[in-house]
């Protein structure tokens, strides 16, 4: 009889070292598993006894698990809440709420004592003071960037390359001084500012917050034309951090522009020099530098020659070659009206301004 360990007809021939091979209890022929006894259990049993086809996992594992699933959760948590808050509040942002102030605003009309030289431009400009100014843009020179305490060198830079586009397009563009446009000075201003300018735009009136003069140099399309494109331009920018998240930058230049009269036969023979000393002040703070906006904060123009009458509110309306002011006088001033804060003010043009005979 075969022992417990070997097949019912002995070991298999030609299995190497019989039944003290090491492998004989995995190997089995024809005879031993057609001896071998099956047993199916019934579904019920499958049920009851038999063990069940998958292992369940330690207590300490599903908890392990779960851990891990917590963790998870927790970080995605903290990275989106995160992103909403630097999205809400910038690093860089002052803590306290963004507040931008109104314009404020002086023009001073120049009258001349006499009448206004004429010629051609280029005689005019030759026997001016603004012989050597520069032409353009390119009469608004720029200084030296430097980083100051809480702002970068290229924060500076950013700030005084806006405000010389401020002013150029102010001051200089012949879209804005004869052609109507604002835009070109609109796209610039702080969001906060732009009611104030469209109120200027709209219905200009000399309060000292919105004079469409005080945002832009413009001239009235019915009584001036230039004669020459090219404004001459001298002055200088300075810049200064007056806060922790503010810069300043201060513009202070002297405008010289070649005019002659609207109607038509007027020739270039006919000009003469319109003289504008135009300072503002002007505000950036880090969110206006991120957006190539800025605020303006206090401007003065004193321009002519002009006369003393005329409102410069809405548009100039220059004296021309052969005009004088002749006995013009400043509007009266009623210090009683609570209604007109600021008077009428008036200047002389001094003759060392005109051009020389």
């Amino acid at each position: 009889m075969a022992g417990p360990g070997e097949p019912p007809e002995g070991t298999p021939e030609g299995v190497p070292g019989g039944g003290e091979d090491e492998y004989r209890s995995v190997v089995f022929d024809e005879s031993f598993v057609r001896a071998a006894r099956l047993e199916e259990f019934s579904a019920r049993e499958r049920l009851d006894d038999h063990s069940p086809a998958v292992r369940s996992r330690r207590a300490w594992s599903r908890a392990g698990g779960s851990r891990q699933a917590l963790i998870l959760v927790v970080v995605i948590a903290l990275a989106f809440a995160t992103a909403i808050y630097m999205g809400i509040r910038h690093p860089y942002q002052s803590p306290s709420a963004r507040t931008v102030e109104p314009l404020r605003i002086s023009v001073v009309p120049l009258a001349p004592q006499g009448a206004v030289p004429g010629g051609t431009p280029a005689a005019l400009l030759g026997r001016s003071p603004a012989a050597e100014y520069r032409t353009g843009a390119a009469g608004v020179t720029m200084p030296a960037a430097r980083g100051t305490e809480h702002f970068s060198e290229q924060q500076v830079m950013a700030a005084l390359d806006t405000a010389k586009e401020y002013i150029v397009r102010s001051a200089i563009d012949p879209a804005v001084l004869t052609g109507g446009a604002t835009r070109p000075v609109r796209v610039l201003l702080d969001p906060g500012q732009l009611d104030q300018f469209d109120r200027s735009m709209d219905r200009p009136v000399d309060d000292g917050r919105h004079a469409a003069t005080g945002w832009l140099v413009r001239f009235d399309p019915a009584t001036a034309a230039l004669a020459d494109p090219g404004v001459r331009v001298q002055g200088s920018l300075t810049v200064a951090e007056t806060g922790q998240d503010r810069l300043e930058v201060t513009g202070d230049h002297t405008f010289v522009y070649a005019l002659r009269s609207a109607r038509e036969g007027k020739q270039a023979a006919d000009s003469s020099l319109f003289t504008a000393r135009r300072e503002v002040r002007l505000r950036f703070d880090r969110e206006d530098l991120r957006s190539h906006h800025l605020e303006v904060v206090q401007t003065s123009l004193q321009a002519g020659p002009l006369t003393c009458a005329a409102d410069p509110a809405n548009r100039l309306r220059p004296l021309l070659a052969g005009q004088s002011a002749g006995n013009d006088a400043p509007a009266g001033t009623n210090p009683y009206d609570a209604g007109r804060p600021h008077a009428s003010l008036c200047g002389v043009l001094a003759p060392d301004a005109l051009p020389k005979p």
